[in-house]
């Protein structure tokens, strides 16, 4: 009997120390208590800095490139080529004389219309030739489907063109070489034969 009675109180004590134990490891952390006239610390948002508009590089504006105009003295080579021209063997006083396009054979880009019309220029009062008009010209290649600016970029397609207006000669001309320097090539036919019956060339410069 006292031995039961000695393992009850063995076994009750075990328990309360047990009991004591599981009430230390769950109780809850002290709060301290908060002073309501100190109120709660307020940390302020933060904002994010923006930069000085000033300060921000700006691009410098895109300036399209203006294309490069060459402008050449055609004059001063034309000139002693009309001279030499006018006074070649076959060449018969009176006759019609056609002056094609200047055909634009250079590394690059040339403006033909105004080397034909200084080359008509130096023409247009001399005393060996009749020049076939710019009209009769248009008029004959509207017929044959070309544009009044259009070379006819052939010798034979000139002695064809020079048929149809009724001319005895055409001049077929040239620019090649190097578009800074180009040589202007010229040539005298006879459009019945198709014959050269006068060739000349000279370098033309720029002028600044």
């Amino acid at each position: 009997m006292i031995t039961r009675i000695y393992r009850y109180l063995t076994v009750a004590a075990l328990a309360l120390v047990l009991t004591g134990c599981l009430t230390m490891e769950q109780a809850p952390a002290p709060v301290e208590p908060v002073n309501p006239d100190q109120g709660a610390a307020v940390i302020p948002p933060t904002v994010p800095s923006v930069p000085d508009i000033e300060a921000i590089e700006q691009p410098e504006p895109t300036i399209p490139a203006v294309p490069t105009v060459r402008t050449y003295d055609w004059s001063a080579a034309i000139h002693p080529l009309v001279n030499q021209m006018l006074q070649a063997d076959g060449v018969t006083p009176g006759g019609v004389l056609l002056v094609d396009t200047v055909n634009n054979r250079t590394n690059g880009s040339l403006q033909a219309g105004s080397v034909t019309e200084a080359l008509v220029n130096a023409l247009v009062n001399n005393r060996t030739f009749t020049l076939v008009s710019a009209q009769q010209l248009a008029l004959v290649k509207q017929q044959l489907g070309l544009s009044p600016q259009d070379s006819l970029g052939s010798r034979s397609k000139a002695i064809g063109i020079a048929r149809n207006v009724g001319a005895q000669y055409v001049l077929y001309s040239n620019a090649s070489g190097n578009v800074n320097t180009p040589t202007l090539k010229m040539q005298l036919m006879l459009v019945q034969t198709g014959e050269i019956i006068w060739s000349g060339n000279s370098v033309v410069s720029q002028t600044y």
